[in-house]
Order: C-alpha cells, then sequence, then structure tokens
C-alpha cells in the first residue's frame, strides 16, 4: 500500500484556469476531454517549477524534493496548529452538537489518550474503532496516536465473521464501538464472537475466540462488560494521567506505526496494511500543498466529509489535512446521505467537498438541490471510481466546484497524472525485471515516504510487495509517456467485485443445486454481497474487468 503517491490538478473546463491538486489521481475520459476543453495539467509542486520527466527512454521518474518531509509525529503536528491557531474552528459534527476549536479539540485529544493509557493500554496496543463518522472517530484517531497505541480502521458494515477475521488478525486488545446504528447492532455482533462479555469485568473481558481483547469500549450506551467512553476521557483529566501521557509521548517516533488499514481482499484474504505517522503526516501535508490549502483564507478551509473516515480518503484526505492545514472539519452524516451533505454546505458554508462519482450523483439529484444555498463552494475531490465527462461538468457547473480534483484507484487504461514529490516510480517488465521502455507497459512500483510499514503479521506478503531495495510492487500494470504521465492499464492479480460477479459452478446439469440467493447468502457485510449473479459455461482465462463488465451490462439490460 502506498498512499496517494500521484496527483494532477484539473482546472477549470471550460476556461482553462489551474485548479486543485489532486491525491493520487487516476483520471479517465474526463481528464482527457477536459485536456480538450482547456484544463492543464501542472506539476507536482506547482505551475512556476520544474516538471520531472523521465530521462534515457526509460519508465522511471523521481519528484521533486525541494519541499522537505516533516518529521513529525501527529500529536505534535496536533499541538502546532493548536498554537497557531487555537481559536479557530477544527471539527463540527451537526447531528450531534459538537463544534470544537483547535484549542478545546487538542483539550479533549490530550484526556482521551490519557484515559487509554490509564485503562491499561500501552504504547503499541491495537485499537480497532469499529462504526460511523462520528466526533468518537475523530476522537480516537488522534487520541490514539498521541498515546502511540495503534488504531485499527474496522469497516463499520463488518458483521461477526469479517469483525472476528480483523481483531485476530492483528491483535486488538481493545475495541470502540456505539450500540447501534440504523440495523447494525454492533453490540449484539461482538456478542456473537465473544458471549463471555456479558457477564465481564469492563476492562478485564477473557474470550476464547479473541483472546488478544481485554477492552470494549461504548461509544454512547452503558452496556455489560464494556467501559463507557465518557469515563476513560473523564479518567484521563487528572494531572497523575496527564503527567504519565507527557512521560509516554517522549519516547514516541514519527516512525512508529499509527494506522491499520485493511485491504479489500479482493485478491484474497484482508491484509493489514500498517501506516506510521511519517507515513501520514507527509502524505496529508502533500495534499494539502496540491489543493493549495497554504493559499486560502480560514474562510475557505471548510471541509465537507461525507465520505467514511475508516478509509484513507477520509481519516488522511479529511481528517489529517484538516490538522495540517488549519481547515475545519464537518461531518455531515453518520454515512453518506446526499441531504444531509448539501444542508452542511448551506449552513455551515462549505469550500470543498469529497466523495465518490455515486455520491456526487445523489447530491446533484436531491430533488430541492435548488433550494440550498451553495454559493461558498470553490473545490473538492471525486475519488473512488471513474467519473464521466458530464458528470464532471456537472460538479463544477452546478455545485460551483471550479477546483475540483478527480482522484480515484485503479481502473481500466485512466491516467494517474504526475508523481509526487519525495517519491520515485518506475514500471517493470515482468518477464524480465528490468525496467521499461517508455509507452510499453509493465508492473508500476512506488518507493518513497508514503509506502506503508508492510502488512501486519506477514513479514512473507510484506517481502512479496516490498523488496530489499524498497521498491513497493503495486500489481497495476502501467505505461509511462515521455512527460511522466502514468495510466493504468490493468492488474496482475484481479477479481471482479461488487455489482456484478461471475460463476462456474462445477456442474451445471447434476451436481450443482446452489441458487442466487444462496451465492447472495452469509456472514459477510451488505455491500459485498452481489447485486447480480451470472451463471456461465466458460470463463475467460484472462480478465480486463471494464469488457467483462460491459459484456454483463449488456447480457442483464443494464
Amino acid at each position: 500500500m502506498a498512499i496517494y503517491p500521484w496527483g494532477l490538478r484539473l482546472g477549470r473546463l471550460c476556461a482553462g484556469s489551474p485548479g486543485m491538486p489532486g491525491t493520487r489521481a487516476v483520471l479517465a475520459r474526463a481528464w482527457q476531454e477536459a485536456r480538450l476543453q482547456g484544463a492543464r495539467p501542472l506539476s507536482s509542486a506547482g505551475a512556476d517549477r520544474t516538471v520531472p520527466l523521465p530521462v534515457g527512454g526509460l519508465s522511471y521518474i523521481q519528484g521533486l524534493t525541494r519541499q522537505r518531509l516533516i518529521n513529525k509525529t501527529v500529536g505534535q503536528c496536533l499541538e502546532a496548529i493548536a498554537q497557531r491557531v487555537p481559536d479557530r474552528e477544527a471539527l463540527v459534527v451537526p447531528q450531534e452538537n459538537i463544534r470544537l476549536t483547535f484549542a478545546q479539540l487538542k483539550e479533549e485529544v490530550d484526556k482521551a489518550a490519557s484515559g487509554l493509557l490509564s485503562i491499561g493500554l500501552r504504547k503499541g496496543d491495537r485499537l480497532g474503532m469499529w462504526g460511523p463518522n462520528s466526533y468518537a472517530w475523530v476522537l480516537m484517531q488522534l487520541a490514539t496516536a498521541q498515546a502511540g497505541i495503534i488504531l485499527v480502521s474496522v469497516n463499520p458494515a463488518y458483521q461477526a465473521m469479517e469483525l472476528e477475521y480483523a481483531l485476530k488478525k492483528v491483535g486488538c486488545k481493545a475495541v470502540t464501538f456505539p450500540k447501534q446504528f440504523k440495523t447494525q447492532q454492533y453490540y449484539n455482533i461482538l456478542k456473537q464472537i465473544c458471549p463471555e462479555l456479558e457477564k465481564a469485568q469492563p476492562g478485564a473481558l477473557k474470550s476464547q475466540r479473541l483472546p488478544d481483547l481485554t477492552t470494549v469500549i461504548s461509544v454512547d450506551d452503558p452496556l455489560p462488560g464494556t467501559l463507557l467512553l465518557d469515563e476513560v476521557v473523564a479518567a484521563g483529566s487528572t494531572e497523575q494521567h496527564l503527567a504519565r501521557l507527557r512521560y509516554t509521548q517522549q519516547f514516541l517516533s514519527c516512525h512508529d506505526p499509527i494506522n491499520i488499514q485493511f485491504t479489500s481482499g479482493t485478491t484474497g484474504s484482508p491484509k493489514g496494511a500498517t501506516l506510521s505517522h511519517y507515513n501520514i503526516v507527509n502524505n496529508s501535508n502533500m495534499i494539502g500543498d496540491r489543493l493549495r490549502l497554504h493559499l486560502k483564507t480560514s474562510e475557505d478551509l471548510r471541509i465537507i466529509l461525507p465520505s467514511p473516515l475508516y478509509h484513507c480518503l477520509g481519516s488522511v484526505g479529511g481528517t489529517m489535512v484538516s490538522l495540517m492545514y488549519g481547515a475545519t472539519l464537518i461531518l455531515p452524516c453518520p454515512t453518506f446521505d446526499g441531504k444531509k451533505a448539501l444542508e452542511a454546505i448551506s449552513k455551515e458554508r462549505g469550500t470543498i467537498l469529497y466523495g465518490t462519482p455515486t455520491m456526487f450523483v445523489d447530491i446533484l439529484n436531491q430533488p430541492d438541490f435548488s433550494s440550498y444555498d451553495i454559493s461558498s463552494m470553490c473545490g473538492g475531490v471525486i475519488a473512488g471510481s471513474p467519473a464521466p465527462p458530464e458528470l464532471i461538468r456537472a460538479i463544477i457547473d452546478k455545485l460551483n466546484m471550479k477546483e475540483l480534483v478527480v482522484a480515484y484507484g485503479t481502473t481500466e487504461n485512466k491516467s494517474v497524472g504526475r508523481i509526487m514529490p519525495h517519491t520515485e516510480a518506475q514500471i517493470v517488465d515482468m518477464k524480465t525485471g528490468t525496467l521499461a521502455e517508455l509507452n510499453t507497459s509493465g508492473e508500476l512500483c512506488i518507493r518513497g515516504y508514503c509506502v506503508m510499514l508492510g502488512y501486519w503479521g506477514e513479514p512473507q506478503k510484506t517481502e512479496e510487495a516490498i523488496g530489499q531495495d524498497k521498491w513497493y510492487h503495486t500489481g497495476d500494470i502501467a505505461v509511462m509517456d515521455n512527460q511522466g504521465f502514468c495510466k493504468i492499464v490493468g492488474r496482475s492479480k484481479d477479481m471482479i467485485i461488487r455489482a456484478v460477479r461471475t460463476s462456474t459452478p462445477p456442474s451445471l446439469k447434476t451436481s450443482f443445486t446452489h441458487t442466487a440467493g444462496a451465492v447472495s447468502a452469509g456472514e459477510i457485510s451488505h455491500f459485498k454481497i452481489p447485486r447480480y449473479v451470472v451463471f456461465v459455461t466458460n470463463y475467460p482465462l484472462t480478465i480486463q474487468k471494464f469488457k467483462l463488465r460491459q459484456q454483463m451490462e449488456q447480457h442483464l439490460n443494464l
């Protein structure tokens, strides 16, 4: 895992003025059309600096190094911003009536971090955060970093089987969650794995299936066997415990692990990609620099974040960018709600909006869209899947997002823009292991500050992904041109994901008894259940997902 090693800025589609820079941008047809319309690519460090280019006709490029990397922990960055702009709004959570300045947020984070240490957690322990976007999520993200505890980002939709795998995989000592959100009953799901919880002494759980888990923290309601988050924070407010926190912080390094993000598991069991303070602090700093946040006034630094915090786009692109640049982070809803996002833009004078293409489509299609005041909007980030040109135009025109960043992961034949500062990229011939010539496909490899520490507890898989020379093998098949632009053209390992999933049964005539309903059943998250199940008599040995998707769309009349 390499967090956002590539980036590209899109300007106004019609006017051709420079816009906001991208993060890990993979630009599709939208970029190709935008380039014809007048939008222009800018270098990784700005229009007035030298653009890094490949040399010698080979697919290797190195980002600029003029901007210094930061050797600070997340806690040190929080302290710095709280001292610089103490009275500026840091966090707004409308549904919880939360509104904190940076000084207030720092105070609460310190108490929460101190409280975690007071209940027996120590540097290097893992705490799972399992739930939708909330004040508690941000509080735990920052408090664990302050105390040297590793935050494990757990998908809030996980069911019992997936939760057990995640907590056991990284040896979580603690887990934090709300009692329930909508139909997801977190406490009851955990009890399926840990029936001992109901009769356990809070903080002293002994679970047969999860032997490392001792501490369960409830965000909202007092529940049997759990500690209440408010009580943990209150315990940390004593001077004795705050002094212990300050002592602990003396031994923290920016190279310590801070966060574990699980891979999607589309090519096997999910792996725990482990990120350090150094990874996250510098990546968020580079993102903010690309977004030109350092040139904006406080009124223009108001980020609306409906994207999930358990993903890097939320926790790094949202929380950490806010922390590094003194931007106000506004969480409009626990899970995505287009109407709530528009309400937040209007009421909170939001200027920057994050979302996936489907989120933006939902926002634009709200029946009362025209009734909201969006005059404060100036830009944002669209990420997660290909964004068609017509959607890009609609976002820019209707949402007033003239400074738009298109940023999302691997898709077929897409440009990923220019290399970020302090990052190297190369494309390697998969047969010979040598550098590929320009405009020749091969595996994309990344090296730099953005590369993870490794997969938690899996040294062999880490070695397979990151060589001794520190090159991270992405598994993406890519092509680089003579301007340093890179296009993703496929994956070395690929699997079809939700929406259309295909299957070849062992015997369609006799022994195969599965139905579409049976295939969809099981203890898995709702987003993993396929919408369509198609039985086929043969299956291509080499998969190009976009072609297979087109075939299935035609077959299903979608």
